[in-house]
């Protein structure tokens, strides 16, 4: 799945390329047919309230590993909506999704901001001659893919802290990611650094403003 050229089946919004969860989801199960998915509940809804906006969360499990996304449900403008009614929680998990999908190669390279999948180059002009470069093993590639999907979870971490959420969603959430976390201290322990400092930095913040 990691090298699948996927730009037949994204559409552009607002600068942004999304890829069809319909079909990103049929592609899993031809990889592997006993490939499941699961939205996460909070208090028997199919998302995290912060601060009155919304949070989904999605698990997919392939080839017996599961990767863990979380997306905030915005509007058109990609801005957190207030209150999100049905129809809107609905889309932002089928967005997540297909993230999470990205967790385990499938256009993994829209998130990363690339045109093309590795292996694949845009036609240019001129093209000096450069020496071939030996492809890359499977491990290389599963490892790079772990990283990329590491990098994601990085940056999801920071759109949920930007919400401004409560210090039990702080707590909640790294309770129900540790495994992740984990993973993440172990693969980039620098992010990892980054992460627990950007937590004692909301804490922090969330305190200030009690005792404010």
């Amino acid at each position: 799945m990691l090298g699948l050229n996927v730009n037949e089946h994204t559409e552009k919004k607002n600068g942004l390329t999304y890829l069809s969860w319909a079909w990103a989801w049929a592609e899993a199960l031809k990889a592997d047919p006993t490939a499941n998915f699961m939205v996460h509940m909070f208090d028997n809804k199919p998302y995290m309230d912060v601060n009155g906006s919304a949070m989904v969360w999605v698990s997919v499990t392939m080839f017996h590993k599961t990767m863990t996304c979380f997306l905030p449900v915005m509007d058109f403008r990609n801005k957190c909506i207030q209150n999100p009614d049905g129809f809107e929680v609905n889309k932002a998990i089928m967005r997540c999704l297909t993230k999470a999908l990205a967790l385990h190669g499938l256009g993994l390279y829209i998130y990363a901001g690339e045109d093309l999948p590795e292996g694949e180059e845009k036609p240019v002009e001129r093209v000096e001659a450069k020496p071939k470069a030996q492809p890359k093993t499977q491990g290389e590639k599963d490892a790079e893919a772990d990283l990329a999907g590491l990098e994601l979870f990085v940056q999801g971490i920071r759109d949920f802290i930007g919400f401004s959420p409560t210090e039990a969603d702080l707590v909640s959430f790294w309770k129900n990611n540790q495994e992740k976390l984990d993973e993440l201290k172990a693969g980039l322990p620098q992010r990892h650094a980054e992460v627990v400092e950007m937590f004692k930095q909301a804490k922090a913040a969330i305190k200030e403003k009690q005792n404010g």
